[in-house]
């Protein structure tokens, strides 16, 4: 099927899909994005991706390309022309099309570039693998100060993940210099402790507030299950009786192994399991 891609106004095939040579998110990585989940043709929790893509533009000082209705217009027609019922959608705003300068071209002079994309996922293949459950393996964290904001700066991340690949792992997981968890290359991170107390980092500059992590919350509330939002150390990791990422295209994905090493018994554990079953009961869906 040919996949068909939305550019600046624009619904054209894959292989036409391109913008300017002089785009700053091509040449600085001068961008944002946002990565939505679809699940039975229905987007998960679009008003909190929008809200999100909003921030990270005014805290960078981009402009918003166009309204939230008429982004959603957008997002909905990628995932018809692309027959897309679970899967993703993704959307990149940069700063635009300007002369090559590490300054920001004047306010109001360069409109910025929309570029959004819906791709298909298998449920059943994303089932199986939180059946079985994933590895991360564990790195220092070596990017910038501002991870709070979801730029298309994924260098280290894309790092990470291929020295998780290299060694079996699926995801990895951030170090700061106090030897404290930050969140996955692409996630958010949580440990469950022996006594059943889910724990997760608080929201700061060095990490993204996850909107698969709010919904999480949520859905936590209502399994009554106690939270602690506070660093934790690899080693306790390690030492916990489950752990789990949160993403948009994983939603809640057990880890049974950091670094090699099985946490609690070594297959997904009962909590988070639950936690995943109860999370589209909790999301927001968005139909057609």
């Amino acid at each position: 099927m040919t996949r068909i891609i939305y550019v600046n106004g624009r619904y054209v095939p894959y292989a036409d899909a391109a913008v300017h040579a002089e785009d700053r998110g091509f040449q600085f990585a001068d961008a944002v994005y946002e990565v939505c989940e679809v699940s039975g043709g229905a987007l998960i929790d679009e008003a909190r991706h929008v809200e999100r893509l909003w921030r990270s533009l005014s805290e960078i000082g981009i402009e918003r390309p166009m309204s939230a209705t008429a982004l959603g217009l957008v997002m909905r027609q990628t995932i018809r022309r692309n027959r897309v019922r679970d899967g993703l959608v993704y959307l990149q705003v940069t700063r635009g099309e300007a002369r090559r300068d590490f300054l920001f071209p004047d306010a109001g002079i360069t409109p910025p570039t929309l570029v959004c994309l819906a791709r298909r996922i298998d449920p059943e293949k994303v089932a199986a693998r939180a059946a079985a459950g994933i590895s991360v393996k564990t790195l220092p964290d070596n990017r910038w100060g501002r991870c709070d904001l979801k730029t298309v700066m994924l260098l280290p991340a894309c790092l990470a993940k291929d020295a998780a690949r290299q060694e079996g792992a699926a995801e990895a997981w951030f170090v700061d210099g106090q030897g404290l968890v930050t969140e996955g290359a692409a996630s958010n991170a949580w440990i469950i402790d022996a006594n059943g107390v889910v724990i997760t980092r608080p929201l700061g500059a060095n990490l993204l507030a996850g909107v698969t992590r709010a919904t999480s919350m949520e859905a936590l509330m209502r399994l009554q299950m106690k939270v602690e939002e506070r660093p934790f150390t690899v080693a306790e990791a390690k030492a916990a009786s489950e752990a789990f990422i949160t993403s948009a295209t994983g939603t809640v994905m057990p880890v049974v192994k950091i670094d090699g090493a099985p946490i609690g018994t070594g297959t997904p554990g009962p909590r988070t399991r639950l936690l995943r079953e109860t999370f589209h009961q909790v999301a927001q869906r968005s139909g057609n």
